[in-house]
C-alpha cells in the first residue's frame, strides 16, 4: 500500500512508512498494559473486547484526509490490536507443558502466518480495486466479524479464567520481571531481531514497484510468499528440531535470511524474487519460533505480563527498524541497506548459538 499512499498524498515512501512505526510504536506500549489485564481479568475477555477498537480505528482510518491524520488513527487501531497473538500465546502456555510447547506454538501461529500471507495478496488486490480507503475499511471489517465470533464462542468460558489481583500497581510487575538477567535477554533479541529483519523487509514491496513496476495485486502475491513458507515451516518444524536442534535452527534461520535477501536485492527476475520471500517466511520462523518459545518460559509466574515485555520489544523493534531502514533508502537506495540488514541477521542467529542459555 505504500506506493499508492505516497503517490495521493505527494509524500515520499520513506515518509508514507511513518503510518507502519506510528502502528508498531503503539501495538508495542499498549501490550505493556495488556499483559498485566489479562493476568488480571482473564485472556479471553480481554481479547475479544479489545477487537471492538480495533474495528473502529481501521474505519476512521479509511477517512484519514492526510498522512498525518492516517498516521495518528494507525496509532490509535494499534492500541486495540496487539492482544490476539500476545495473550494467545499466554492462553497456550498456561496449559501446555514447555517440552511440548514449541510444536503447538509453531501450529498456533499457523493463523498469524496464514493472515501474513494473505494480507499482502488481499490488501494489493483490494487497494487496486477498492482503493486504499476501501482497503482498511474491508479490514475494519473483519475485525469486527472476529470480534463477533469470539464473544459468541467464548463468552461462556471468561468465569473459568478466574480473576487475579495486581501485586501492587499493574506496572510494578514489569519492573519485577525485568530484574531477571534471563527477561531482559529475551526482550532485547526480540527487539534486535524485529529491527532487523522487518525493517528491511517492510520496504520490498516499495522496492518491487522501483524495480519492476509491478501492480500492487503481483506486488502483495510476491509478498504473501513469506506467509507461505512459514505455514512450511510449521510442517517441518519437528524434523527440523530433532535434526539441528534450538541452536542450529538459529544458525539456520540467520544464514538462510541473509542469502534470500541478498539474492532478492540482485536478482533481475520477478520469480526469484518471489521464491526468496518464501526462503524469507521460512527463515525468519526457524529463529523467530525458537525466541517465542523462550519468552514463554522466562517468567511462568507472570505469563501474560512477561509476554508482554517480549512483546512490546517486538514491536518496538519493527517500528525503530522501519524508522531506520526509511532513513537508510533516502541515503542509499534500497540494495545496500536490505543486503546489511539480512547480514546482521545472520550474525544474530550465531550469538543466539553462543548464548541460547542466557534465554
Amino acid at each position: 500500500m505504500l506506493p499508492r499512499l505516497a503517490s495521493d498524498f505527494g509524500v515520499t515512501v520513506s515518509q508514507a512508512a511513518a503510518i507502519i512505526s506510528a502502528y508498531a510504536v503503539s501495538y508495542a506500549c499498549s501490550q505493556l498494559v495488556y499483559g498485566p489485564l489479562g493476568d488480571r481479568f482473564g485472556k479471553l475477555r480481554v481479547v475479544t473486547l479489545s477487537l471492538v477498537g480495533a474495528a473502529l480505528g481501521c474505519f476512521a482510518c479509511a477517512l484519514a484526509p492526510d498522512i498525518a491524520a492516517l498516521a495518528a488513527l494507525r496509532l490509535f487501531t494499534g492500541l486495540f490490536a496487539s492482544t490476539p497473538v500476545l495473550l494467545g500465546m499466554a492462553y497456550i502456555a498456561d496449559r501446555v507443558p514447555a517440552a511440548e510447547r514449541q510444536p503447538v506454538i509453531a501450529r498456533f501461529i499457523v493463523g498469524t502466518i496464514t493472515g501474513q500471507a494473505l494480507g499482502p495478496a488481499v490488501g494489493g488486490a483490494a487497494t487496486d480495486l477498492l482503493g486504499w480507503r476501501g482497503t482498511f475499511a474491508l479490514i475494519g471489517a473483519v475485525y469486527a466479524v472476529v470480534c463477533a465470533i469470539l464473544l459468541g464462542r467464548t463468552r461462556g468460558q471468561w468465569a473459568e479464567e478466574k480473576p487475579r489481583a495486581f501485586p501492587g500497581h499493574p506496572f510494578a510487575v514489569h519492573l519485577q520481571l525485568l530484574r531477571s538477567s534471563r527477561v531482559r535477554h529475551v526482550v532485547a533479541v526480540g527487539f534486535i531481531e524485529t529491527f532487523i529483519f522487518f525493517g528491511a523487509f517492510s520496504f520490498l514491496g516499495a522496492y518491487l514497484k522501483l524495480r519492476f513496476d509491478l501492480s500492487l495485486t503481483a506486488i502483495g502475491a510476491i509478498l504473501a510468499g513469506f506467509g507461505a513458507g512459514g505455514i512450511l515451516y510449521t510442517l517441518f518444524v519437528k524434523r527440523l528440531l530433532r535434526g539441528l536442534g534450538q541452536r542450529g535452527l538459529v544458525v539456520a534461520g540467520g544464514a538462510s535470511a541473509f542469502a534470500a535477501y541478498a539474492l532478492a536485492m540482485l536478482t533481475p527476475v520477478p520469480g526469484m524474487f518471489a521464491c526468496c520471500t518464501v526462503a524469507l517466511g521460512f527463515a525468519f520462523y526457524m529463529l523467530h519460533n525458537t525466541v517465542q518459545v523462550k519468552a514463554t518460559e522466562m517468567a511462568p509466574e507472570a505469563r501474560a505480563t512477561g509476554l508482554a515485555l517480549y512483546s512490546a520489544a517486538w514491536a518496538l523493534g519493527q517500528a525503530a527498524g522501519v524508522a531506520a531502514m526509511g532513513l537508510a533508502v533516502s541515503v542509499a537506495g534500497y540494495r545496500p541497506p536490505i543486503i546489511a540488514f539480512g547480514a546482521c541477521y545472520l550474525v544474530l542467529g550465531l550469538w543466539m548459538r553462543r548464548n541460547l542459555e542466557r534465554l
